[in-house]
């Protein structure tokens, strides 16, 4: 930590001694060529740049800090006197070691302290404070700028995780649930659930720590899911998944359809009749991702009170919505649509 901070330090010195170097240079040629004297622009920017230096930095490490916003009015007069202090030295000091010729720009001849000698000195004191003053303030700006987006990420990105780790184990509660089942009933089904549960649980611990996983990996992973469902619900479930379109390359946040699956299995499932009928889809086409899963509807109330109610174990759909707006802003199209048989969400969000 020490290394970077003085490694900062001397990159900062180098950068100002640099900027000033340039500065005097451009003067010393500037004003030479002006006057045809370019040993007089030199001494006369010799004693002039010391004290152009210490009022800048004045302003910008003593003045600004101190006074800016709060005390606009005091810091106004105090540069003024500044400024003022800085004009009566230099004019001073260039009077006894350079020239009494103080101001060869004007057709007449000066006084030491004229009034046209001082409102000249005073404009260009004034001028290189605002030069440099409006570059620090640019780069403070950036530098802002840059922490405000780092700061905003660094947010984005640990409500994210948060939003993961609560969909997690609302995801593994619910397997676990129909895994409690199996066992119930001393069903042989239950290793190959327990096979099924550990896939799961690898890609979940693994896999979708990422900020995006290939859409390949993720079908698997909503498979195994069916897969499991199938165990405990058998013959009586008739779910199909369609995948269409070219899904190779494809990425996306991951476990971002499953909360929707869940629920598709959570409610539709509650049907008297002789089958469940569970209709997943997933294309990719023209640039977007189109995700679709349909249930039956058999009890209204049932599922208005649990499935629409945010405040009712509606956790997963809560954090997939917010999960959502923090990755794609608006740049996304969730549409559920409910009647009084079915109940169908279509998801629609970009593919790169």
């Amino acid at each position: 930590m020490f290394s970077k901070r003085y490694s900062y330090a001397n990159n900062t010195v180098a950068y100002h001694a640099l900027f000033w170097g340039i500065y005097f240079l451009v003067n010393i040629l500037r004003w030479g060529s002006y006057y045809d004297d370019y040993l007089y622009s030199l001494r006369s920017n010799a004693v002039e740049f010391p004290l152009h230096i210490i009022l800048v930095y004045f302003n910008i490490y003593v003045l600004m800090p101190r006074l800016i916003p709060k005390k606009v009015g005091l810091y106004i007069g105090a540069l003024i006197i500044s400024v003022f202090v800085t004009v009566l030295l230099k004019g001073f000091i260039t009077y006894n070691l350079v020239t009494t010729d103080l101001f060869k720009e004007s057709p007449f001849e000066e006084r030491l302290f004229g009034i046209n000698y001082l409102a000249a000195s005073f404009i260009g004191e004034v001028y290189v404070v605002g030069v440099v003053t409006a570059i620090k303030m640019t780069i403070d700006w950036v530098k802002f700028k840059d922490k405000a987006a780092d700061l905003a990420k660094t947010n984005l990105e640990t409500e994210l995780a948060y939003l993961k780790s609560q969909i997690q184990p609302h995801f593994f509660f619910n397997t676990l649930n129909n895994l409690y089942s199996l066992t119930l009933d001393k069903s042989e089904k239950a290793p190959e659930t327990v096979l099924k549960l550990s896939e799961l649980m690898s890609y979940v611990i693994y896999e979708a720590k990422e900020e995006t996983v290939s859409l390949t990996n993720e079908i698997n992973h909503i498979q195994n899911y069916i897969d499991l469902e199938k165990l405990r619900y058998g013959d009586k479930l008739k779910l199909s998944l369609d995948v269409s379109g070219d899904i190779s390359g494809v990425r996306l946040p991951p476990i971002l359809f499953l909360p929707f699956i869940e629920n598709c299995f959570k409610h539709g499932t509650k049907t008297r009749a002789m089958e469940i009928p569970i209709s997943i889809g997933i294309s990719v086409e023209n640039s977007l991702i189109e995700f679709t899963c349909t249930n039956e509807i058999t009890n209204e109330e049932d599922v208005n009170k649990k499935l629409l109610d945010p405040n009712h174990n509606g956790v997963g759909l809560t954090n997939t919505e917010r999960r959502l707006k923090l990755r794609y802003g608006d740049n996304y199209d969730l549409n559920i649509q409910k009647s009084e048989t079915e109940y169908c969400v279509t998801l629609k969000i970009p593919s790169k």
